[in-house]
């Protein structure tokens, strides 16, 4: 089959590769229908992340079941299927707790000695624990198969930073970050109730879907600059719940600046190239509560899910590029560049 490899920074190419089988009884093979890139694979594009030289991508697919495992009891060849960006057996007491991203046999797509999620097809490992079944009807509508691809990360990482965040009805919230993960912050934000959502971006594209989202008010300007702005939106105050969605020090030193007294951060961002500017004396004197980390996404699947199907809320207009597998290569350099959000590869 076909497959994207990285062999080094910005060297991401499409290669033929082994076919996936099933290897344990417990494995399925998922034949992919729709798969994208990350904001998070730039890191390994760029070199800040590092990665052995042939190695899988990518980690976020659906797909329909081609083969399943003789203990395989969820799902069956033909199933329509969504894949989280980490494997769990379902199981174990951190997968019981709803902490599936520490189950001690998970591990995430693209590690060595795995498939990636961006090629034909992936073996997916513990199925029963990790896939989660859609209707078989959404095979035929594009726009509601974009929407359900966000369910394999970013509408999960961003109700996850939502939840760390303490976003309940009534609340202010800011989030800091316009990529796809803070987007989909805003419409989880709007989603749990909250009144106010001031959206921390200077990218027209991105701002306008912000505002489609759910976002109230935003701030084109970062830094300092930002935070005298957040902090005029909310009379001095600052917010209650602040989305972190970037991972930089400067991001994180934001976020601090822009929560309220007795607020929470709910910090998602890939930290990346520094340390993450936490003021610990800071925090501690103003009561401000820090949640967050890689996102159970298998654990929120479902409620999400549900909100999906019955139009409660549409992540798809995060992918505004689309690309077929062998123009993979291309979609990184869009997003590298910034001239694209978020690459829907079909």
């Amino acid at each position: 089959m076909r497959a994207t490899v990285i062999h080094a920074p910005h060297d991401v190419r499409v290669e033929e590769v082994p076919d996936p089988a099933v290897q344990q009884p417990t494995d399925v093979v998922v034949r992919v229908l729709r798969a994208c890139i990350c904001g998070s694979d730039l890191w390994a594009y760029r070199g800040v992340a590092a990665r052995v030289p042939g190695q899988r991508i990518g980690h976020e697919f659906l797909g329909i079941v081609e083969e399943a495992g003789s203990d395989v009891r969820g799902f069956a060849a033909g199933d329509l299927v969504v894949a989280p960006f980490v494997w769990s057996d379902g199981t174990c007491e951190y997968c019981a707790g709803g902490l599936t991203t520490s189950c001690p046999q998970g591990g995430f797509w693209g590690s060595v000695g795995s498939d990636g999620g961006q090629g034909e097809a992936v073996r997916v490992p513990f199925a029963d624990g990790t896939l989660v079944k859609l209707p078989a009807a959404a095979a035929s509508d594009d726009r509601l198969l974009t929407a359900l691809l966000a369910l394999s990360d970013v509408m999960g990482t961003g109700h996850h930073a939502a939840l760390g965040a303490g976003v309940r009805p009534g609340s202010t919230v800011a989030v800091v970050g316009d990529g796809a993960v803070g987007l989909c912050g805003v419409l989880a934000a709007r989603r749990l109730g909250a009144e106010r959502i001031i959206a921390l971006g200077r990218h027209r594209i991105r701002t306008d879907i912000a505002r489609t989202f759910g976002a109230t008010d935003i701030v084109a300007v970062r830094g300092d600059e930002a935070v005298a702005a957040v902090r005029e939106l909310t009379g001095g105050q600052g917010a209650h719940a602040v989305i972190e969605a970037v991972g930089t020090e400067q991001s994180m030193a934001t976020a601090v600046a822009v929560t309220r007294d007795g607020g929470a951060i709910g910090y998602v961002g890939v930290p990346h190239g520094s340390g993450t500017g936490l003021d610990l004396s800071d925090m501690f004197n103003r009561n401000i509560a820090l949640r967050g980390g890689v996102a159970p996404v298998r654990t929120y699947i479902p409620e999400l899910l549900a909100d999906v199907l019955d139009g409660t809320i549409d992540p798809s207009p995060v992918f505004d590029r689309t690309v077929g597998l062998d123009e993979v290569p291309d979609g990184y350099r869009a997003m590298d560049e910034r001239t694209a959000l978020k690459v829907l590869v079909k």
